[in-house]
């Protein structure tokens, strides 16, 4: 995985833009999504989704100090991290915003988790539509967690411009 890729997933991961995941900021996630999607703090998706991501933030957390640095996010991310810990973690969150459970998310769906999760409405909207490829007004489970993985492991997928909207991050120019 490239860099770059890299660098946009974790800026998108440090909300507040301190240069350090931390375990509150990780776990923030689940909650704004649980809310956006009218989920109530103890149903047991989100319970599910909780323990998901507690598990992905402790693998992500090399030196166990309670954040997480870029370095440490550089060094853990990848295919391996993905199937062991992100595509549950991830799917988790699918689940949250799937209100009738069946496997797809409609636009809005799409639009709320996508938001809550740290993409604007734009990015989240050209995501859609990326991956709205049968053109049905839904976007199913696999074919999210398969954009995700893919641009995580290459740099590239349906949904690369989601990642902060196609715009260079910051913390990206001033690495270079």
């Amino acid at each position: 995985m490239s860099d770059r890729a890299k660098r946009r997933i974790f800026a998108m991961l440090d909300a507040d833009g301190d240069g350090v995941i931390s375990h509150d900021e990780y776990l923030a996630r689940v909650d704004r999504a649980a809310s956006a999607s009218g989920r109530d703090p103890l149903d047991p998706l989100v319970a599910v989704a909780r323990a998901a991501h507690r598990e992905v933030f402790q693998q992500m957390d090399g030196d166990g100090d309670g954040g997480v640095t870029f370095d440490e996010y550089r060094a853990w991310a990848g295919h391996d991290a993905f199937e062991q810990s992100c595509r549950p973690a991830l799917g988790s969150l699918f689940d949250l915003a799937d209100a009738d459970n069946d496997g797809r998310l409609t636009r809005q769906e799409f639009t709320r988790l996508r938001a809550a999760t740290g993409n604007t409405a734009a990015g989240a909207a050209a995501a859609f539509d990326a991956l709205d490829t049968a053109g049905d007004g839904t976007v199913h489970r696999a074919a999210y967690l398969a954009a995700i993985h893919d641009y995580l492991t290459t740099g590239r997928s349906a949904m690369s411009d989601a990642y902060v909207d196609g715009r260079p991050d910051p913390r990206e120019l001033s690495a270079r």
